[in-house]
């Protein structure tokens, strides 16, 4: 009984944080010349990845390496499957350029690297170094290739985005801005921590093996704070926060929460099978050609997410 307590605790915890993480990166981005976009990219994936880091390492350090490396790929495939689907549902997510032809493809890149690199169910401390080294390059092009594009105003596409910024509310000042967003990933950190340290109590007791719990218990909790961030940016109508937190968590938790654990210590997962992987490939495929096909992603393919999701939440729970 005080589990499932705790559960909501969290989930109102979890809600009212990303509120104030979406209304203080937007008001920040705006001020400062950064696109939204690259906000959800950088700061609020970092933020919104930080349970996934933590329990990570943790399972990492305690030998837990099942969990490790199950919590990032579901983690993955419930960004996509479910917080995607979910904010399509509430309003259809403008695609932006750069996604197309960069983050998208750069996260589909990650995730067959790391298929490769697992395919001994090991991640060494030189692949793990290789992950660092990609992510510390791939944040440098963002916000350097930011600043440059803001000051090209008479790019037009530069105005349509400003124009579009002009329906964020900036904050009175630019430390209620920092104050937000700091308190929000606090908030967000220590309600997904709450969330899974129930979920996991009640999974325990039901029977379910270390890497299904990883797989889908706690992603599921460690996802929350990007679930609770991308609905609210989505009734917001802010969808480049919305898909750019989603896209931008799942580089990272790859690139910085495999790539920091398994520096810290290897990570052997033999538990984990090769198909849990190709189902991410699939889904994070399926978001590409989505994009290529239209301007926004639809109501339509945010019900094709959701039962996508379905489908490996399914065959996970299969007995077989």
């Amino acid at each position: 009984m005080m589990e499932i307590v705790g559960l909501l605790i969290s989930l109102v915890i979890l809600y009212f944080s990303a509120e104030g993480l979406v209304s203080g990166a937007s008001s920040l981005a705006k001020r400062v010349g950064i696109s939204p976009l690259v906000i959800g990219l950088t700061i609020v994936s970092v933020g919104t990845s930080a349970p996934e880091l933590v329990v990570s390492i943790k399972a990492a350090l305690h030998g837990q390496s099942a969990l490790s490396i199950g919590n990032v790929l579901g983690s993955n495939f419930f960004n996509i499957g479910l917080i995607l689907g979910l904010a399509a549902i509430i309003y259809p997510l403008a695609v932006k350029r750069q996604l197309l032809k960069l983050d998208v493809p750069v996260m589909i890149l990650t995730t067959l690297l790391f298929f490769l690199f697992f395919l001994d169910s090991v991640i060494s401390r030189v692949e793990a170094f290789i992950f660092i080294v990609m992510l510390v390059s791939y944040m440098a092009y963002l916000l350097v290739s930011s600043k440059k594009k803001n000051m090209k105003t008479q790019d037009s596409d530069s105005e349509k985005e400003t124009h579009l910024e002009e329906g964020i509310r900036l904050n009175k000042h630019w430390t209620l801005d920092i104050l937000l967003i700091g308190v929000g990933l606090l908030g967000l950190v220590y309600g997904s921590d709450l969330l899974v340290e129930n979920a996991v109590i009640i999974a325990a007791r039901l029977g379910m093996s270390e890497s299904m719990i990883g797989l889908t218990i706690v992603a599921a909790g460690t996802s929350m704070p990007e679930l609770a961030t991308s609905v609210v940016a989505a009734v917001k109508k802010r969808a480049d926060i919305a898909i750019g937190n989603v896209v931008g968590s799942n580089i990272l938790n790859i690139l910085l929460i495999l790539g920091v654990a398994g520096f810290i210590q290897p990570i052997s997962a033999p538990d984990i099978n090769y198909i849990d992987s190709l189902f991410v490939i699939g889904i994070s495929l399926l978001l590409w050609i989505f994009m290529k096909r239209g301007i926004r992603i639809t109501r339509w393919q945010g019900v094709a997410f959701l039962l996508f999701y379905l489908v490996y939440f399914s065959f996970k729970l299969s007995p077989v």
